[in-house]
């Protein structure tokens, strides 16, 4: 049976996760979200179902424990995660809080967003388009990896402000994806969190990370 994925996003990334992804599952299994109906004509593979809607809100809309795709490929100019939470608790239960400046400066080729979000790399160069994440050396230098992203930054995380992290698997070569229980299960730590927090979607080379504070928690 196809695994049923949804596809957040209709730009280069998005697109390129249709194609490589309908190839292996089938076309009929990728559903495929964007706000613009231009960039949904992007995507020509035949058969896939387009929604034209953003993102975090399909997904808020359309997630839940009774109805869950396989897997959600966050291919979107925002931090997919963190804005479902906030879509979830409301902006009178949860808000962003920007990292600490002695946080910030010692993350991997960290740069910060228009949003707040910060995001964080091994690489200082521009990866090929297919790399398929091999265990041992890196694609485009041929040298032995680093610590994978997703481990370091949940070590970084502080007492007072934990990280949670979601660990974006490859479904395909350059293209990732997480399963909707580790939204559900960030969803529960986030709630069982009192003070600071930060939220995380990383892969063994990238991250992006969103600090926040739900709003009446004890400090």
């Amino acid at each position: 049976m196809a695994e049923k994925i949804w596809v957040l996003g209709s730009g280069t990334f998005g697109v390129r996760a249709v194609r490589q992804l309908s190839g292996i599952h089938g076309a009929g299994s990728i559903t495929l979200v964007d706000p613009s109906a231009q960039a949904l004509d992007q995507a020509t593979v035949i058969g896939i179902n387009k929604v034209c809607e953003e993102g975090a809100a399909f997904l808020h809309k359309n997630l839940s424990e009774s109805e869950r795709p396989d897997w959600i490929v966050p291919a979107l100019p925002v931090h997919l995660a963190w804005e479902w939470i906030l879509l979830k608790l409301g902006q009178n239960r949860l808000v962003r809080s920007p990292l600490p400046e002695i946080l910030v400066s010692s993350l991997p080729n960290a740069i910060t967003g228009d949003s707040g979000d910060i995001y964080v790399s091994h690489a200082d160069f521009i990866c090929p388009p297919n790399c398929s994440e091999p265990d041992q050396f890196c694609t485009r230098t041929g040298e032995p990896r680093k610590k994978d992203m997703y481990r370091l930054l949940a070590q970084m995380g502080q007492k007072d402000m934990p990280f949670f992290v979601i660990q974006s698997l490859q479904l395909g070569p350059g293209v990732g994806g997480y399963q909707a229980k580790t939204l559900f299960d960030l969803l529960d730590k986030i709630m069982g969190c009192q003070g600071l927090n930060a939220v995380v979607t990383a892969c063994r080379c990238h991250g992006v990370i969103t600090g926040g504070k739900r709003i009446g928690d004890p400090i």
